[in-house]
């Protein structure tokens, strides 16, 4: 355990030196203000710049705050997701290519313990921004718009973040399969908007999907329960996410084997 802390803190720090704990959470808080603010301020805006003739009058229903929570969410889950992968598309593709990753397992480091450090890493600050970003936009909803019940709220942050989790999951496979970043990325994000494409245009034949978990994120949001195949989902997720880590370490050990025999 005393190994694992040791990684772990070293994670951190790196992340720390390139300000990741500064500006990922920044973007995702700007991303969280603008949507409740657009959306209260969209009809005066409109009015403003829209360059409509004299005496036109602009009638814009109001969203409710749950759809503006869901808004929200769509957005972290374009820009958001997009961001992240972009930040650690290179978590272990660009260690390996740069040999920083020798000067650690040199030492007798457990590959499990160097993959579970950078996946608890990725997954702890990705949910903490998503979380600063996803409560600034809840207290602007409630302040302009309307309030949803907090049981409601909490059960979608707590869905979302299996979702978030699983792109983590991916992410850290891609990392370990591929030497390329831009490989990583682009599967990552591929396989993540295929998921969700799919599960929005088919929600019957894709009930099972991780891609699911944000439809039932909104639907939590809405009426603070749980949509049909709704734990279906979350527990495929769960085994894919646990399945992608024991992968990530048995891949990745075997490919560091290969590389010192050779």
């Amino acid at each position: 355990m005393r190994l694992w802390l040791i990684l772990f803190k070293k994670e951190f720090k790196e992340s720390l030196r390139n300000f990741k704990w500064l500006w990922i959470p920044l973007v995702l808080i700007l991303l969280g203000i603008m949507q409740p603010v657009t959306s209260y301020f969209l009809p005066d805006i409109l009015e403003s710049f829209g360059d409509l003739p004299e005496g036109a009058i602009l009638n814009f229903p109001v969203p409710t705050a749950a759809q503006v929570l869901a808004e929200t969410i769509g957005q972290f889950n374009q820009i958001g997701v997009l961001i992240i992968v972009l930040a650690f598309m290179g978590i272990i593709t660009g260690e390996r290519n740069k040999g920083t990753n020798v000067m650690v397992l040199v030492k007798p480091v457990p590959f499990s313990t160097y993959i579970t450090t950078k996946w608890v890493h990725m997954s702890l600050l990705m949910i903490s921004a998503f979380l600063l970003g996803f409560l600034i936009a809840l207290y602007y909803t409630f302040e302009l718009i309307g309030t949803v019940p907090m049981s409601h709220v909490f059960k979608g942050m707590l869905v979302y973040c299996l979702w978030l989790l699983f792109i983590t999951s991916i992410l850290l496979l891609f990392s370990v399969l591929f030497n390329s970043t831009a490989a990583v990325a682009a599967l990552t994000l591929g396989t993540t908007i295929t998921l969700s494409l799919l599960s929005s245009l088919t929600p019957k034949l894709m009930a099972w999907s991780p891609g699911m978990l944000v439809s039932h994120t909104f639907r939590f949001f809405e009426t603070g329960s749980a949509g049909d195949g709704f734990w279906l989902a979350a527990i495929i997720t769960a085994v894919i996410i646990f399945i992608s880590l024991v992968a990530s370490t048995y891949i990745f050990k075997n490919k560091e084997v290969v590389s010192h025999t050779t």
